[in-house]
C-alpha cells in the first residue's frame, strides 16, 4: 500500500515537473512567433523569402499527407540509428572500461566520428551501401555514436576507487563488478549522452536523405526541404523544417521522460 502511494506521488511529481518545464519554452516560442510576424509586416518581406508563421501553418496543412510520410520515414531512420548507437556505444564503452590500453589505443579513432564532417562521410556510405533506408540509418548511427561512447566510458571509469576495492575484497568477479557497480553508476552518463545523441540522430537521418535524393521511391524530410526551396515554395520548406525540429524535440523529450521515470532511481542517486 505504501509502495503504491509512493509510486503515485512520484508520478504526480514527474507530471508536475514536465508541466512546469514546458511553460518557459512555450512562452519563448510565442515571443519568437510574434517577433517573426512583426518583422515581416514591418519590413514587407516577401513570402517566397520568409513566409509568415500563418503561411507556414497553412502550408503544413496543405501538404499534410506528404509531410506525414516524410516524418515517418525520417523518424524510422533516426530512431533506428539512435537505437543502434545506444547498443553499440554502450558495448564499446564497456570494452574501453575494462582495459586502459584498449581505451588509449582506440578512443582517438572514436573521436574521428565526431570530428569528420558528416557531409564528407555520407556520400561514401551511400557509395558503399547504396541509396536507401539502410544507408540513411547507417549515417544516423555514425553521427550519433560518439556521445554514447564518450559519456558511458566516463561513467564506467569514474566509479569511486574505494567501492571497486570493496567489491574485489568481497570476491566479486569482473562481471559482477560491472553489472552491480559500474553499470548503475553510468546510467546518468548514458542519459546525458543519449540526449545529445537523439538530436544528432535526426540530423544524420536528414543529411543522409539529402544525399540519397531522387534515388529512392520514398522521400523523407531531408529530401523535402531542398526540393521545396528549389521550387521556391519556401512556406512548405519551413513546414518541413518545423517538423524536423519537432521530431528532434520529441526524441529528446522521450529520453528525458525515461530519465524521470524508468531510470529515475539510478539518475537521482548520482544527483
Amino acid at each position: 500500500m505504501n509502495s503504491h502511494r509512493v509510486n503515485e506521488r512520484r508520478n504526480e511529481e514527474v507530471v508536475s515537473r514536465v508541466r512546469f518545464a514546458l511553460i518557459p519554452p512555450l512562452i519563448a516560442l510565442i515571443v519568437l512567433l510574434v517577433i517573426w510576424e512583426g518583422a515581416i509586416r514591418m519590413y514587407g518581406i516577401k513570402s517566397y523569402f520568409l513566409p509568415s508563421p500563418w503561411e507556414v501553418l497553412l502550408a503544413a496543412w496543405r501538404i499534410r499527407g506528404e509531410l506525414a510520410g516524410a516524418v515517418w520515414l525520417t523518424g524510422r531512420a533516426a530512431i533506428s540509428g539512435f537505437s543502434l548507437s545506444l547498443v553499440s556505444g554502450s558495448v564499446i564503452a564497456m570494452i574501453f572500461a575494462q582495459s586502459g590500453h584498449i581505451r588509449l589505443g582506440c578512443f582517438p579513432y572514436a573521436v574521428l566520428l565526431q570530428t569528420v564532417p558528416i557531409v564528407a562521410i555520407a556520400p561514401l556510405v551511400i557509395n558503399w551501401q547504396g541509396a536507401g533506408l539502410q544507408s540513411v540509418i547507417l549515417i544516423s548511427f555514425v553521427v550519433s555514436l560518439f556521445p554514447i561512447i564518450a559519456n558511458v566510458t566516463a561513467g564506467l571509469t569514474s566509479v569511486d576507487r574505494q567501492l571497486v576495492e570493496l567489491f574485489r575484497m568481497g570476491g566479486a568477479n569482473w562481471w559482477q563488478e560491472a553489472i552491480k557497480l559500474r553499470v548503475p553508476h553510468a546510467v546518468a552518463d548514458l542519459v546525458t549522452g543519449a540526449r545529445t545523441s537523439a538530436g544528432l540522430a535526426v540530423i544524420g537521418a536528414i543529411v543522409g536523405e539529402f544525399f540519397t535524393g531522387n534515388s529512392t521511391s520514398q522521400h523523407g524530410l531531408g529530401f523535402l526541404i531542398p526540393q521545396r526551396i528549389h521550387w521556391l515554395k519556401t512556406d512548405e520548406a519551413f513546414a518541413a523544417v518545423a517538423m524536423a525540429t519537432l521530431l528532434g524535440v520529441v526524441m529528446f523529450g522521450a529520453v528525458g521522460w525515461l530519465r524521470s521515470t524508468v531510470l529515475a532511481r539510478w539518475c537521482d542517486a548520482r544527483g
